[in-house]
């Protein structure tokens, strides 16, 4: 039987970072705070102490395709993050593409009654679950 693999998932943004974390034994996440953000940079020493506390085989960045496939603009701005990611920890990083993560994240903030209110709202960390969790499924 093969070891659980275990995942970090980041939802790249300019102000705040989704985070998620999930394992393939039960193919289930679960979102954790997300981290605050200048202009797409994380403090860099909360990554290490999450990557640290949470001992994942791999991160994962969610990867905002245009709907016929191809790189947003933003796109490259994730996988620059991305490229951090790995040269900071060392880990493996995987792309996984969140065309819809965010909209489906969305109804489920709203599903829940958060009204919005993004100090209280966790649809970025929601959007990290689904993107790891798609990745889970297809794994």
């Amino acid at each position: 039987m093969d070891k659980p693999i275990t995942a970090l998932a980041f939802d790249f943004g300019t102000r705040s970072i989704g985070l998620a974390f999930g394992q393939s034994l039960t193919g289930s996440a679960r979102e954790l705070p997300p981290l605050p953000a200048r202009d797409g940079k994380p403090d860099w020493d909360q990554v290490q102490r999450l990557v640290d506390e949470w001992r994942p085989h791999y991160l994962l960045v969610g990867l905002p395709l245009n709907m016929d496939g191809s790189e947003s603009e933003f796109g490259a701005r994730a996988r620059k993050f991305g490229q951090r990611l790995h040269g900071r920890t060392g880990l493996p990083v995987e792309y996984v593409d969140e065309r819809l993560s965010t909209r489906a994240a969305k109804e489920e903030a709203f599903e829940r009654g958060h009204k919005g209110n993004y100090a209280r709202d966790p649809v970025d960390s929601i959007a990290a679950r689904i993107i790891l969790e798609d990745w889970l499924r297809s794994r």
